[in-house]
């Protein structure tokens, strides 16, 4: 459940883009191995086909999530919900264990041009470099943009949306 914070002045809009951050419970890095990596970017997959969502970018760090996308229909909160829970029971299943898995709640950030939209993608992408986890864009294996994945000018610095 999200905290009652979390929720004032949140708003869904269809056609509206988004950055939506969740954290595994107590940053433990349950994301890390590729199997469980690869259970999260399968639920990104899913949403999209179910229509709820359009999957801009995303990557799936070992303790947390960023996804870039576009809302197609239901609300933040729903898709969370269900991206949260599927994963949670799919991952703990897979690594052989019980209990919470998500952090309550999660961060949203609404992408208002598509100048933004794309730049706000390749900080995603360079968030695995920035994490010492890959060397360069591209080269991190849980990490996806619809754009040609490149390096330009400024696009890995920060944009006050990020940890």
């Amino acid at each position: 459940m999200n905290s009652p914070r979390l929720l004032l002045d949140r708003h869904s809009s269809i056609g509206l883009s988004y950055i939506l951050t969740t954290v595994v419970h107590g940053r433990a890095p349950l994301l890390a191995s590729d199997a469980a990596a690869e259970l999260a970017v399968r639920e990104f997959q899913r949403l999209d086909q179910e229509g709820f969502t359009r999957s801009i970018a995303y990557v799936v760090m070992p303790d947390h999530i960023h996804w870039l996308v576009e809302l197609r229909a239901g609300t933040l909160e729903t898709v969370m919900k269900r991206f949260k829970s599927r994963t949670a029971q799919q991952v703990n299943r897979s690594l052989g264990r019980i209990g919470r898995f998500w952090q309550g709640g999660y961060h949203d950030h609404a992408i208002r041009s598509d100048e933004s939209l794309y730049r706000h993608a390749m900080y995603l992408m360079g968030n695995p470099i920035r994490a010492g986890l890959a060397a360069q864009v591209g080269q991190y294996r849980h990490a996806w943009c619809e754009w040609e994945l490149e390096s330009p000018s400024g696009c890995l610095g920060t944009t006050g949306t990020d940890k």
